[in-house]
C-alpha cells in the first residue's frame, strides 16, 4: 500500500476512535475543510506537515509523526492524555519532579507487563 494511502487510514481511525464526523473534525482544525479532510483519509491528497500538525491538535489523541507514518506508536489512552495533561498543568518544579519520576523508571516493553491483580486473584493465591 502506498504512504498516502497509509497516511489516510491513520487519520480516519484516529477520527473514528473518537467517533467524530468529517464535519466534526473540520470545526475543530483552524483551516481544513471536510472535503480536504475527506481527500487525505481516501488517499486522493498526501497532507504536509502544517496540516498534519494542524489535524493532531484537533484530534488530541496522535501526533503530527503518527499520522504522516514517521512514528508507529499509535493514539494516546486515556491514561497518556491524563498524565500529559497533569504535566501540562504543573509548575517547572512539578515538570522536573515527573521528569524525574518517569527517567527513573528501568526501560521495559510494555507488552511484556502482566495484569495487575485483582483482589479476588490475590486471595485464591
Amino acid at each position: 500500500m502506498d504512504l498516502t494511502k497509509r497516511i489516510g487510514q491513520r487519520l480516519r481511525s484516529a477520527r473514528h476512535e473518537q467517533k467524530l464526523s468529517l464535519a466534526d473534525l473540520s470545526a475543530r482544525t483552524q483551516s481544513l475543510s471536510k472535503s480536504r479532510i475527506s481527500n487525505y483519509e481516501q488517499g486522493i491528497r498526501r497532507m504536509g506537515l502544517e496540516e498534519a500538525h494542524e489535524l493532531s491538535v484537533a484530534l488530541g489523541t496522535v501526533t503530527p509523526t503518527y499520522l504522516l507514518c514517521l512514528d508507529d506508536r499509535g493514539p494516546l489512552s486515556d491514561r497518556e492524555l491524563e498524565l500529559i495533561d497533569h504535566f501540562r498543568r504543573t509548575d517547572e518544579r512539578g515538570r522536573d519532579t515527573l521528569l524525574k519520576l518517569a527517567q527513573s523508571q528501568p526501560d521495559h516493553d510494555p507488552a511484556e507487563e502482566a495484569e495487575p491483580e485483582t483482589p479476588e486473584e490475590s486471595k485464591d493465591a
